[in-house]
């Protein structure tokens, strides 16, 4: 089970980051958590350098790719040729999220197809320029497509990713490590909450 992160220069540690922390919370001999980039160095919004996992050629054999968001999101958008990769994903056989920008680059992509999506603030005008309806939520999904939209929706994003590929109880005991101390169940509930109407 592979697991691509998207992660682009000026990419937001905590769309990537956190995403990555929970997602390896899953602890069997055949999962594996990657993040991809076009380069073998990427530089945060601010200022953290990370080394890639795995360069973007392989995405489209991946069981779930989530694509970041960071502040470069509209130029990376702009990119013919990466926008040409992207659209190789397969949502028929492929789990594909995306987090606050990274909404737009599935737009522009033509993956999200009609679907609406969620995103933040910023990137909202953007994503409706792109003909894509924007929730006002944190978190939806159709089928093995979903968007969340806010820094901190990465763990909706990531917990669906989990029910998806591993169940609801690995998602759920995913979420209750990180949970803040005296109100994990509180959180655990929440968290699922969200998740839960998009789950088969």
């Amino acid at each position: 089970m592979h697991i691509a992160i998207l992660t682009f220069d000026g990419f937001n540690e905590l769309d990537s980051l956190i995403a990555l922390g929970i997602l390896n919370r899953i602890k069997q001999p055949e999962w594996r958590v990657s993040l991809a980039s076009p380069s073998e160095m990427v530089t945060s919004m601010n200022g953290v350098q990370l080394h890639r996992h795995v360069p973007l050629d392989g995405i489209h054999t991946c069981d779930a790719v989530l694509v970041g968001s960071g502040i470069k999101t509209r130029e990376i958008a702009e990119d013919a040729a990466l926008m040409q990769m992207l659209a190789q994903l397969d949502s028929t056989r492929q789990l594909i999220g995306a987090q606050c920008s990274g909404t737009l680059l599935l737009a522009n992509s033509g993956l999200l197809n009609g679907v609406p999506g969620c995103t933040d603030l910023t990137t909202k005008p953007w994503v409706q320029e792109a003909g894509i309806e924007v929730l006002e939520q944190p978190f939806f999904a159709r089928g093995n497509l979903a968007t969340a939209g806010g820094c901190l929706a990465s763990i909706y994003l990531a917990a669906w990713t989990i029910a998806r590929l591993a169940g609801r109880k690995a998602a759920a005991e995913a979420l209750h490590y990180v949970a803040p101390v005296g109100e994990k169940g509180a959180y655990v509930e929440r968290a699922m909450g969200n998740i839960e109407p998009y789950l088969p």
